[in-house]
């Protein structure tokens, strides 16, 4: 593994595009986004082809996808496109925001980390653990301190404009612990499989140094180096991340999110 000295939240810094390549000295480079956001999708882009990974983990991919994706090679973007079922699924934004990044890593493996729906569902109705193999292993058969079981029970709420039953907040927090847990085990399966470095595709809130992927990376592989960097508009507070990019407010012209839960 490489020997890096990684920051945390407490002296962590902005990341500028010129100092891109210098992520490529750890092991795992866990790279946020806002979905949505075109101008996240180039910055990851712009990583990828600064650290030349030897392997890339999407949140947004299954297993099975990305042995499609894979086997599809160096495509154009619409063959890769539909290798993958991206659009035709309608699951994500765009896949002209993404494609960018498979381009920028030609010689990189694809890896898909997505939790299958029913299990989500049932960690929300039973808990991570039980739907996690390692779940010992991982923590997840551990209860949050109640500072942090509140604190993302507040952010989930917030992320559905307090518009969920207060019986099913609980179960959302186990289903990002779920998708957290899940995540880790395949970079590091990733990182076993290629030697690294990794990058990984994600959303800001996974990407989080206090609850995210990388708390898993430090419990079950502490000698493994990572770096976390988070995506932000500007006027955002920071939360914690080892780096974070501060860009620009983009308006994807979509409306009112919560006017979906509101019509409901």
């Amino acid at each position: 593994m490489a020997a890096l000295s990684i920051c945390t939240s407490v002296n962590a810094e902005a990341l500028t595009n010129s100092a891109f390549e210098t992520l490529g000295a750890a092991d795992v480079v866990i790279v946020g986004e806002q979905h949505d956001n075109p101008i996240h999708h180039a910055n990851q882009a712009a990583i990828a082809r600064a650290i030349y990974p030897s392997a890339v983990v999407f949140e947004m991919l299954t297993a099975e996808q990305a042995e499609a994706g894979q086997a599809a090679g160096s495509s154009t973007i619409a063959e890769l496109d539909a290798a993958l079922e991206w659009s035709a699924r309608g699951e994500w934004p765009s896949f002209h925001m993404y494609y960018p990044i498979f381009a920028a890593a030609p010689q990189a493996r694809i890896y898909g980390a997505a939790v299958p729906r029913d299990q989500v569902r049932a960690a929300i109705a039973d808990g991570a653990a039980s739907q996690f193999e390692s779940a010992a292993k991982y923590g997840l058969d551990m209860a949050l301190t109640t500072g942090e079981q509140s604190a993302r029970e507040a952010m989930q709420a917030a992320a559905h404009c307090n518009m969920l039953p207060t019986d099913t907040v609980s179960g959302m927090v186990e289903a990002q612990r779920l998708r957290d847990a899940s995540f880790a085990k395949v970079t590091l399966q990733a990182l076993k499989e290629t030697g690294g470095p990794v990058l990984v595709i994600t959303g800001n809130g996974h990407a989080r140094t206090d609850w995210g992927i990388p708390t898993y990376l430090r419990r079950v592989a502490p000698d493994a180096a990572s770096i976390s960097v988070g995506q932000l508009v500007t006027g955002e507070i920071s939360p914690p991340y080892d780096r974070w990019i501060m860009t620009r407010f983009f308006d994807a012209g979509k409306g009112d999110p919560c006017e979906v839960f509101s019509s409901n």
